[in-house]
């Protein structure tokens, strides 16, 4: 392998070269700037540079709480993270004068800051917010009427930050609404596109997840209107059924007419698609009339197609009704984005629609209260991160280091609940921070030492941090860096003063989280056992509601599915970044894949199922469903207790019998969803056949 090869390969340079997808549309960033550039230019045209730089820094701090959602949620958001940073401004101001008590203080902090985990990534970031400010108040006091000045102003920051945030609610009331159904239907429209090869393997279309959340949470939008974004978003979710069952029944045909027949269904479909979300986003009638009758021919071309041999004529049967499923949904969206928004609303009432059980957020003190022992991943990270905050305290007081809360600081923002994020953010702060400070100490020192020069190079460090910080954290540090030595030179303090205590204390900072990591870890590896034994239970349970369950709790059992992949996913990838965690990840990957492989075929299924006229079925399918639950509860419990499998399951004989009972039956299904159901039923069998096998081994 050649030297180039290998620096490719070498997990080093993959961390420090890795990219993401920008997700921050550059009017965020641009809104975000300007909330905090703002006060500093209007502090020092008129004399007030103390007062700007103070609702400067409550602005920046706040900035990243301006997460897409509702207005009402985004406001509670940004109004808590500001009350937060507001509160832990004080508390550093007023204990900072002494050091013991600023130690036992930060302790205690930063292990209910760090605990704050466990409630989702928006509580998470309050936190890490509140312990910054405090260890950055904590190392200059000031007397009680300067604190709660200190406090207010970093209040006013994060309450200016908000305004703008939510500048456009009186006039584009519902545009978050329709900005996240729109990305939802590209999403859907991108899965239909995608060709599919005979016999190739279907990917699972795109989680709903977070759109379900957004238009059906706590914090959701209220009036007349939300009702069309309800529907649609139902019916996003019954479209992402049908396109990957007509996704898969393309990748099981085997005549070349009848999968180009399904793909000219699959891009009419996704023409369709488009045009809907391209008018959510300009909040204007969708013009649908022409995709939707390219729709209508493509289905009349496959409703004409018949197999001379008779070999898939139950792909066809089965793909017409999926086909004209589709198009009645279609159909239903382009009714109802005509009315979405503001400019129209829905004329007859619906009823509430309840979020799914699997995506209610759990009472947020039974949460903690739940994560309060030595086995959570919450409760060891906490106690690490507090711990390790009073350390780094400690240290900068008792070290020779100006400026010492950045050590604290970087700690804090280092310091994550897994070793992947932990080893990966310390990396990459350590050389943005070092590129950041040679970058801007160069250019302040050669062009740009007038402070209106130094506020424009102020606000392009700012925008690029905000737009670059999901894309490469690395030069989002270094924008950062940049913003902190501009900072700086407002107060008074030069360049060259900050430069090497604050390279110093960043490496000090990385290198006691990632020790401290090391030193009491929690590590994935074991732990992804108990997430996929509660994976196979959430298949479970939606493979049993697929065959014996009624519609709600089709519903409910799919999104709880859903989750759980997610969750699954997310455990691989944690133990993809751990040093011997890739021993472990064969066997769980080939659980994940057979897993999936039966919940794709129970989707396919589903809608099989959905508009069938007669839909009962045999009681060999119930045997069928009993049986493959008996085999799913084996396998989880087998996975937590890392032991094989116990039992003969007889899933094949099963599976054997319902095929007989199908053909033999005068009534019964009709013939399309017996066709789906035989081929359904076989892949699931074979999917946990395969799965039972990977866990005896």
């Amino acid at each position: 392998m050649s030297l180039t090869a290998r620096l490719r390969e070498s997990p080093l340079i993959h961390t420090l070269l890795q990219m993401q997808r920008p997700d921050v549309p550059w009017r965020v960033a641009l809104r975000n700037t300007a909330a905090i550039v703002l006060p500093l230019a209007i502090g020092a045209a008129t004399g007030h540079l103390a007062a700007g730089l103070g609702i400067s820094a409550g602005a920046l701090n706040t900035m990243f709480a301006d997460q897409p959602g509702p207005y009402r949620l985004r406001m509670r958001r940004l109004l808590l993270t500001a009350f937060a940073a507001a509160v832990a401004a004080f508390a550093g101001s007023v204990f900072g004068e002494w050091p013991l008590v600023l130690l036992l203080v930060a302790a205690l902090w930063g292990f209910a800051a760090a605990l704050l985990v466990a409630l989702g990534p928006h509580a998470t970031r309050a936190g890490l917010i509140s312990m910054i400010l405090l260890v950055v108040m904590g190392a200059e006091p000031r007397a009680g009427a300067q604190a709660w000045q200190a406090a207010a102003l970093i209040f006013a920051g994060g309450v200016l930050q908000t305004l703008f945030a939510i500048a456009a609610w009186p006039l584009q009331r519902y545009r978050p609404e329709r900005m996240a159904v729109a990305d939802a239907l590209r999403q859907l429209a991108a899965l239909s596109r995608r060709n599919v090869a005979p016999g190739e393997e279907v990917l699972l279309p795109p989680s709903l997840n977070d759109l379900q959340a957004l238009i059906f949470g706590s914090g959701r939008a209220r009036g007349r209107a939300m009702e069309a974004f309800q529907v649609l978003t139902e019916l996003a979710e019954r479209m992402r059924i049908e396109l990957l069952a007509l996704a898969d029944l393309q990748a099981g045909c085997d005549s070349s007419s009848l999968c180009d027949a399904l793909q000219a269904i699959r891009q009419a479909a996704a023409s369709v698609l488009d045009v809907l979300a391209t008018a959510l986003e300009q909040a204007a009638p969708p013009q649908t009339a022409y995709a939707l009758s390219h729709y209508s021919a493509a289905t009349e071309l496959l409703q004409e197609w018949s197999d001379p041999d008779d070999s898939q004529n139950w792909i066809a049967q089965i793909a017409n009704a999926r086909a004209a499923a589709l198009g009645g949904q279609l159909r239903a969206a382009a009714r109802n984005a005509e009315v979405a928004g503001s400019r129209g609303e829905i004329s007859a009432q619906r009823a509430e629609f309840r979020l799914p059980r699997a995506l209610q957020p759990a009472n947020p003190f039974a949460t903690l209260r739940a994560n309060l022992n030595f086995h959570s991943v919450a409760f060891r990270h906490a106690v690490r991160c507090g711990a390790c905050l009073a350390v780094a305290l400690a240290l900068s007081h008792a070290l020779p280091l100006s400026r010492g809360y950045w050590m604290p600081m970087t700690v804090a923002i280092v310091l994550r609940a897994d070793f992947g994020a932990t080893w990966r953010f310390g990396l990459l702060r350590m050389t943005g921070t070092l590129c950041g400070l040679l970058l801007t100490t160069g250019l302040l020192h050669f062009g740009f030492d007038e402070f209106w020069e130094a506020l424009i190079l102020y606000a392009v460090l700012c925008f690029a941090y905000r737009e670059l910080a999901t894309v490469h954290y690395g030069v989002a540090v270094a924008c950062l860096t940049g913003l902190v030595v501009i900072l700086l030179s407002f107060y008074g303090i030069p360049p060259e003063a900050s430069m090497s205590a604050r390279a110093t204390d960043t490496v000090l900072g990385s290198a006691l989280a990632l020790v401290a990591y090391l030193l009491w870890p929690t590590w994935e590896r074991g732990r992804e056992r108990e997430i996929l034994a509660k994976l196979l239970e959430a298949y479970r349970d939606y493979l049993s509601a697929v065959l014996c369950g009624d519609a709600r709790a089709r519903f409910e059992t799919r999104i709880a599915a859903r989750a759980a992949r997610s969750n699954a996913q997310a455990s691989l990838e944690r133990l993809r970044q751990e040093p011997r965690g890739k021993a472990h990840l064969p066997r769980a990957e080939a659980l994940v894949a057979h897993a999936n492989r039966c919940l794709r075929a129970a989707m396919a299924l589903e809608a099989a199922r959905s508009d069938a006229t007669d839909r009962s079925l045999p009681d060999e399918a119930v045997a069928l469903s009993d049986r493959c639950a008996h085999a799913l509860s084996e396998a989880a419990r087998a996975l937590r207790e890392s032991q094989a499998p116990v039992g003969a399951f007889h899933l094949r004989d099963t599976q054997r019998a319902l095929a007989v009972a199908l053909r033999a039956q005068a009534k019964g299904p009709s013939p399309a969803l017996a066709a789906a159901l035989l081929d359904a039923s076989d892949r699931i069998v074979d999917a946990i056949d395969s799965l039972l096998h990977v866990l005896e081994c």
